[in-house]
């Protein structure tokens, strides 16, 4: 510190820098450096719609995941979680922000986070139900949600990689190491908790009968999807590949596939509609509080 000044801080050639973003957690570059952002020739709500969809799935969970932070069964879990939710939270970044550059209508990825209402959301409901520390859940549950998450994840973003929207290729070509990560975390803590103990066996097969109603939402192609072949991923293909891999981690785990039906819905509409549990007005009353609150405030 400087003895003539005793206002001077470490931290102001940090923070006097005009295009500083050393606390954003995608890092010190731009992630998609070099990515070409047209947008290809098709309906520009329905690939809005579709950006949003993926978009909203990432940072629905993520907001999830945080949720255990400090409150995992032990430190590392604390940190893996953590860093998963920072993962998803840097795919919604990107997806929302690639949603805001097709709408055109000015909104960026903040306005898209936290300045939209419940109905205008559009993650699957298996992203937002509660199964963390605050709502009485259980961490085999959390594991079992982020297992067939990132499993189906996975495998979109496998064809996502194709996609004729430039934007959405390089995130998903971007996310898939990450995801590969994610899935093999939760299916390396499957296998300890269905081999293990008695109770770890009874609540992972608990937590995987309690995410399983929400799998048919994963596979059911929106219309959205289906009007923009060669940019969007049908889900509807990604089933067996999905199944095949939950099969084999709960083989490997002693556990046996639930045999649960799937989740109401109401008047045939769910998450992609808008349509959410009601868990989802919660979440995001948490989530959109301090930016609610306060308007406009840069920090």
């Amino acid at each position: 510190m400087n003895a003539d000044n005793a206002t001077d801080s470490v931290y102001d050639g940090l923070v006097d820098q005009e295009d500083a973003h050393w606390a954003f957690g995608t890092g010190f570059h731009e992630p998609l450096a070099g990515v070409d952002r047209a947008v290809p020739d098709v309906d520009r709500a329905d690939l809005t719609a579709y950006c949003l969809m993926l978009g909203d799935d990432a940072l629905v969970l993520s907001q999830r995941l945080a949720e255990w932070c400090s409150r995992a069964p032990e430190l590392e879990e604390d940190v893996a979680l953590a860093n998963i939710a920072l993962d998803l939270l840097g795919q919604a970044r990107l997806l929302l922000t690639r949603a805001g550059e097709v709408e055109g209508a000015g909104r960026d990825e903040d306005a898209l986070a936290y300045l939209r209402d419940e109905r205008e959301f559009r993650n699957v409901h298996l992203a937002e139900i509660e199964c963390g520390p605050f709502a009485g859940g259980d961490f085999a549950t959390t594991i079992a949600r982020l297992l067939v998450f990132s499993s189906w994840k996975l495998a979109q973003y496998s064809r996502l990689r194709g996609s004729a929207d430039p934007v959405l290729a390089a995130v998903a070509a971007k996310g898939l190491k990450e995801l590969a990560y994610h899935r093999d975390h939760a299916a390396q803590w499957t296998v300890r908790l269905g081999d293990g103990t008695e109770e770890s066996h009874r609540r992972m097969r608990a937590g995987l009968h309690r995410v399983w109603p929400f799998l048919d939402e994963l596979f059911t192609a929106h219309p959205v999807e289906l009007r923009l072949p060669g940019v969007a991923v049908d889900p509807a293909g990604l089933r067996s590949e999905v199944e095949d891999v939950l099969a084999e981690v709960c083989r490997a785990a002693g556990l046996e596939l639930p045999d649960a039906a799937p989740a109401a819905r109401v008047a045939g509409k769910a998450g992609r509609d808008g349509v959410h549990t009601e868990a989802m007005g919660y979440l995001l009353a948490e989530m959109q509080h301090l930016h609610r609150s306060l308007p406009g405030a840069k920090w």
